[in-house]
């Protein structure tokens, strides 16, 4: 099979091949015609069209990296128990086990050895819960002890959402294998366990050794994005991907009480080989934060320490050249699998792995975290569906927006020695990290607890059933929403778009924009097919996120809103001066409120066209929907 380096130079051969032979086919039309003297300047353009690259952006493939890690900082010698779990007998052992941990299985292979296990054993289904945009299937696997049980806990356990960080993919195979062997079934006997090997399954076919250059092993690695270039961990919130769309539809169909997202880390060095954050006590999920805090991480924490693993926090650094300048702590919003669990009460723990730790310790560390993760279902189970309960029948009269971080505090940092150096080619100082244990006992961290732009919750939402992207993508998401089978009149609040900011570039294959607000009532017909979003539902909050429009991941702020600010009527200068002195004449106020204005702003002041926009824009010809954000509050 082709990859994109094979791909990227038959290209450009396939191109100057073509160049050549057009290029001969002209030069016999000009000797026909006997027009010698047009030979040396086409024989020199044929010659510079076939040799010069054909692709100004295409990289330089005479550059040989043949070890692509070399670049990577030394690691530290690692040794621990969970290397027991590594199957000794070949003709047991998972793909990665048999390359000792340094080439990871292909989607066919993957799908094979997924094909295998459960033809060996009942306790296995395989099934298959959507496709990619380039129409691969994507994987389940459910493992339960008793198929037919109604009300079954679950964990579902997510690996490759990026695919080329792909450890959980590995692990979970490897603890698949050992439950078709006998082993480990406790684990299962009260919980069920989902589990998605390849989430972003063309992503992860679209592999090479040179995908990740942060990251030590395996030789292999899928890509972070999927075939349409969208990051799957951006996309919880707007629901853009196909891929998405069929996993929220999972999600909605199993209803898991815990939610495992397994990454990869880049950025900084440090001690620990498995971080991971949960929710934050401020988050739209206190009770199930506090489950997480009273019973998960102690026990987690304790299973990777015992087998040798060095578990610690989300790692985010103020300056990731210079580590000792702080961390920081991170409350992610809905786009992100974690911000997206917290938003509908679906407790989610996003884990990250850190990246220049060897592959081996990695997939070993992964599966450490699995098997402690169902043990502390079985354990603790009852006790998070009652804080799942009690998450999703609060009905607070308001919430925050999005936080801000505080004041640093000390704690103690399990870090990696460094030095900082004058580097001549970027003319900066660099890090150069130096592969020794270093403890950090005051690192001043910076905890992301201050509430910012707190927001009244609505009673409910209204669309009117035009808006079929948003609509189609709260019914993704599983939110209620109720259709209006006949006309109805009511008293709205409708925000109006000021000072609208769009971003510089695409993102996510969307415009982004914030704008500041301001509202009024209007009395207003809703026509048949109209939707009301309640909030008063389990999904309310997730709703309040995607329809406030200064949310983070509001859909007003993801673009799908845009065409409020595009203006299709205008009017000629030969009509709005005349219409400018009638309404002048009309009104005394106005005309003190333009006299004001021409005072205060010099800049309005020298514009005509300004001038002129301010009376059009006061006048009943004015396009009545221009900047209305067409989402409605009802109180």
């Amino acid at each position: 099979m082709l990859n994109r380096l094979d791909y990227a130079k038959f290209d450009i051969k396939l191109q100057a091949f073509a160049a050549f032979f057009m290029s001969i086919a002209i030069i016999r039309i000009i000797l026909m015609l006997k027009n010698i003297a047009l030979l040396p300047p086409l024989i020199a353009g044929c010659l510079g069209l076939t040799l010069l690259p054909q692709n100004s952006n295409a990289k330089d493939h005479s550059i040989k990296i043949e070890n692509p890690q070399q670049f990577l900082p030394p690691t530290l010698a690692w040794h621990g128990a969970s290397e027991q779990l590594v199957e000794s007998r070949f003709h047991r052992q998972t793909p990665i086990e048999q390359s000792d941990f340094n080439t990871t299985p292909d989607y066919q292979q993957t799908i094979r050895y997924l094909e295998q296990l459960a033809a060996s054993s009942p306790l296995i289904k395989l099934s298959y819960f959507g496709r990619t945009a380039q129409g691969r299937q994507l994987p389940l696997i459910h493992v339960s002890t008793d198929f037919n049980a109604k009300n079954r806990p679950s964990v579902l356990a997510q690996a490759g959402i990026h695919s080329g960080e792909i450890d959980g993919k590995d692990a979970g195979l490897m603890m698949l294998r050992d439950f078709t062997l006998g082993k480990k079934l406790a684990l299962i006997e009260n919980i069920d366990l989902l589990f998605v090997p390849i989430f972003n399954a063309d992503g992860h076919e679209n592999s090479s050794i040179y995908n990740r250059v942060n990251q030590r092993g395996p030789t292999n690695m899928g890509w972070r994005s999927t075939a349409t270039n969208l990051n799957l961990n951006r996309d919880y919130a707007k629901a853009q991907s196909v891929e998405m769309q069929a996993m929220l539809k999972l999600i909605n169909h199993y209803e898991p009480s815990l939610y495992l997202d397994l990454h990869v880390t880049d950025g900084t060095d440090y001690q620990y080989d498995i971080t991971y954050g949960t929710f934050a006590k401020h988050s739209y999920s206190p009770r199930i934060a506090q489950w997480f805090e009273d019973y998960y991480r102690p026990h987690v924490d304790k299973d990777l320490s015992s087998n040798g693993h060095v578990p610690g926090p989300l790692v985010f650094a103020m300056d990731n050249s210079d580590i000792k300048q702080g961390i920081k702590d991170w409350v992610s919003t809905p786009r992100y699998s974690d911000g997206y669990g917290a938003a509908r009460h679906l407790p989610t723990v996003l884990v990250e792995n850190h990246s220049l730790k060897p592959y081996r310790q990695r997939v070993l560390g992964t599966y450490v975290f699995l098997e402690s993760s169902l043990q502390v279902m079985n354990h603790f189970g009852k006790e998070l569906t009652l804080a799942i309960t009690q998450d999703k029948q609060s009905r607070p009269s308001e919430l925050a927006l999005n936080w801000s971080h505080n004041k640093p505090t000390p704690i103690a940092f399990k870090g990696i020695d460094y030095e900082r150096f004058d580097d001549p080619i970027s003319g900066a100082k660099q890090v150069r990290w130096l592969g020794t244990k270093k403890l950090y006992k005051t690192m001043p961290f910076y905890k992301k607890d201050v509430v910012n732009n707190v927001t009244k919750v609505p009673k409910a939402y209204w669309l009117m059933p035009e808006q079929t992207q948003a609509i189609d993508t709260l019914k993704h998401h599983g939110i209620e929403i109720t259709t209006l089978a006949q006309a109805q009149t009511l008293t709205l609040e409708q925000s109006m778009a000021t000072n609208e900011v769009f971003g510089k570039r695409p993102y996510e294959g969307a415009m982004r924009v914030k704008a500041d607000f301001t509202t009024k009532k209007i009395k207003i017909t809703l026509p048949v097919g109209s939707v009301r979003i309640s909030t008063d539902q389990a999904l309310g909050k997730l709703a309040f996120s995607l329809l406030e429009p200064k949310g983070p991941d509001s859909l007003f702020q993801w673009g799908v809103f845009n065409t409020i600010f595009q203006r299709t009527e205008y009017i000629e200068g030969y009509a709005i001066v005349p219409l400018a002195n009638e309404m002048l004449a009309q009104s005394p106020q106005l005309k003190a409120e333009f006299t004001a204005k021409l005072a205060s702003d010099k800049a309005f002041a020298d514009n005509p066209r300004a001038r002129l926009a301010w009376f059009y824009q006061r006048s009943p010809f004015y396009d009545r929907n221009h900047r209305r954000y067409p989402v409605f509050r009802q109180w």
